[in-house]
């Protein structure tokens, strides 16, 4: 039912947004795989990158620093015809690990219109479509889009897509394969929240399908404000080959399953060196009580919450804009903070260290488009800590 209202709420608001020009299309936002989608010729190349130092520091103790080719990604997109064409995303992290990030086909029904299948990125909020190292400040990506929107999400499904100029409207709407809730082992809980649950598409298994959706609104001058939604359950293997006649073994997959329900809200706003940003996220868990039971080890139960929040908002300034200079010096500050035990189910007590707030502050410096080095100070500081604990980052990032 949440499902079925979401998408009225989409329509509905299409239909209510008066009319406007292309005048605000730069408000419309591509990341690097809709740039591709946009390129001319039969193939197309392109990739990202990223290089990072962390440093703790504290004035009690020593911390070595560490050195990561954190990731090193290449995409590739091939144009069969005018309408039909395929993008895909292939990540190296930290030299070792190799990942697809995306992999789908879209073929083109209208000017406004578009079918996807395949490996998708789940469309909640903004960095896990916008992840590439030069569309966020700071060396690292945001907590929250660690803990409560895992980036990079993606998942195998398939939907629709398009951007509506005359309304000022980009949207997207995907039936997807769930987070994995258990599968032998419980697969989330209270300290990672949801980051462990991604199948991302490797062996992925479907118990039922989930709701991915989006809507951004980009008709005011330097304004873009997105509404993300996502809802569903958890999958679990306990489904496999189970006879339907079996309440005792029904009963008991029902136990590994959860329902999860998150609404994300976004927005970013530019006025000629001024770069404003922020997010936040909800997310409802049902079921978690019997979740957490079932999903025991040694005794003690899972500590899962029922509820989890998370936000940001962030400021930064070119300060080379009135200089008429065409690098960018770019300073910012980002407030954040997220609480996986928002909420709890009966018989669980909120644990205060997954209540988090952090203050991230450095700059960046983009001496040609497509390439920045990075600085920053981050500060982090649970509930149940005295004081924050702090870590110089530094990094190169790219993207062409």
């Amino acid at each position: 039912m949440k499902r079925v209202l979401f998408v009225a709420a989409l329509l509905l608001l299409a239909g209510l947004v008066p009319a406007q020009t292309s005048d605000n299309a730069g408000n419309s936002y591509q990341n690097a795989a809709e740039k591709m989608l946009a390129a001319d010729g039969k193939l197309t190349i392109g990739g990202y990158g990223q290089i990072d130092y962390n440093q703790p520091l504290s004035s009690e103790k020593r911390y070595n620093g560490v050195l990561d080719v954190h990731r090193l990604v290449m995409l590739f997109g091939y144009r069969f015809n005018e309408r039909t064409q395929f993008i895909t995303e292939v990540e190296y992290e930290h030299v070792s690990e190799v990942y697809i990030e995306q992999a789908f086909l879209q073929y083109k029904i209208t000017s406004g219109l578009n079918f996807r299948g395949g490996l998708l990125l789940i469309p909640m909020g903004i960095v896990n479509e916008y992840h590439e190292p030069t569309t966020f400040n700071g060396v690292e990506r945001p907590l929250i889009d660690n803990i409560i929107s895992p980036t990079t999400w993606r998942e195998i499904g398939f939907g629709i897509s398009g951007n509506l100029i005359a309304s000022s409207l980009k949207y997207q709407a995907y039936l997807v394969n769930g987070f994995s809730g258990y599968n032998g082992t419980a697969q989330l809980d209270g300290r990672n929240g949801l980051r462990k649950g991604r199948q991302k598409g490797a062996n992925s298994y479907l118990s039922a399908p989930n709701f991915s959706g989006k809507v951004e609104y980009y008709g005011i001058k330097g304004l873009n404000v997105g509404v993300s939604g996502y809802f569903g359950n958890t999958q679990s293997t306990l489904y496999n080959g189970l006879s339907k006649d079996n309440d005792t073994a029904l009963a008991k997959a029902d136990s590994s399953v959860m329902g999860l329900s998150m609404i994300g809200v976004d927005a970013r706003y530019t006025l000629k060196g001024l770069q404003l940003r922020g997010q936040y996220y909800f997310a409802g868990l049902s079921n978690t009580r019997q979740y957490n039971h079932f999903t025991a080890k040694s005794g003690k139960p899972n500590d899962l919450g029922s509820a989890m929040t998370g936000y940001y908002a962030e400021a930064a300034y070119n300060v080379f804009r009135p200089l008429n200079l065409k690098d960018e010096l770019t300073p910012f500050v980002r407030l954040e903070g997220y609480n996986t035990h928002h909420a709890v189910a009966d018989g669980l007590t909120k644990n205060k260290a997954y209540q988090t707030t952090a203050i991230t502050t450095g700059l960046g410096w983009k001496p040609a488009p497509g390439a920045v080095l990075k600085a920053d100070l981050q500060l982090v500081k649970p509930q149940t800590a005295d004081k924050f604990t702090t870590t110089f980052n530094a990094g190169i990032g790219i993207l062409f």
